[in-house]
């Protein structure tokens, strides 16, 4: 259980706050918008009306207690910044930032964010490798040339064991799981046997993804 104070609800911000809160952790949010606030504090720990560009607001809500401090302004780039700027100042542990283009992001990485995200581009990647790709569900990219896939279990393997088809040697993956009907099944062992239908989750160069593909 971790305590994460959100900063801006927007769409984003108002996401990501239900989902840490559901996750288990404790969640503050922090919004000029008071109607906001008022829609989202069933749904978190608790909820605050200010301006987070402000040090005597932030100070009041004893940044370096949060294990993460999140800004997630991202139509207002400039009080993104400002807010960046003054979490590092007082105290926070580990800052992520909201940005919208590559020159947004090196200005929050100068001004004291720990990490820099693109809601919009990462997702917008993430569907167009899914779709672009034959046979993927689900795609996390790790770095440029590697990634996470699920995909379903060639027809061929059925029946077959991960040691019976040689799998990291000839294919060059590594099978993190498999999922059947909905169950996961994690770090499956050698001798586990694949069944017609299932999914499996792996890890490998996004060139070898082909292989198991097509």
């Amino acid at each position: 259980m971790k305590s994460i104070l959100i900063i801006g609800l927007g769409r984003f911000g108002t996401y990501m706050a239900k989902k840490f809160t559901e996750l288990g952790n404790h969640v503050m949010v922090l919004d000029t918008d008071e109607e906001k606030v008022n829609e989202i504090l069933p749904y978190v720990t608790s909820a605050q009306i200010g301006d987070a560009t402000k040090t005597a607001v932030l100070d009041g809500l004893g940044i370096d207690n949060f294990d993460l401090c999140a800004v997630c302004m991202g139509e207002n780039f400039q009080g993104s910044l400002e807010a960046t700027s003054l979490l590092k100042e007082g105290g926070a542990k580990y800052v992520l930032s909201r940005a919208s283009t590559e020159i947004q992001a090196k200005f929050l990485m100068r001004n004291g964010a720990d990490e820099v995200i693109f809601p919009e581009k990462q997702t917008a990647e993430r569907l167009a490798v899914r779709y672009s790709a034959n046979n993927v569900f689900d795609y996390i990219q790790l770095t440029p040339e590697y990634a996470i896939y699920e995909i379903p279990t060639p027809p061929s393997w059925a029946g077959k064991t991960i040691r019976d088809k040689g799998v990291r040697a000839k294919y060059n993956v590594n099978i993190l799981g498999t999922k059947r009907a909905g169950t996961l099944v994690p770090n499956p062992p050698p001798d586990y046997v694949f069944a017609a239908g299932e999914r499996i989750i792996v890890m490998c160069r996004k060139d070898d993804i082909e292989k198991l593909t097509h």
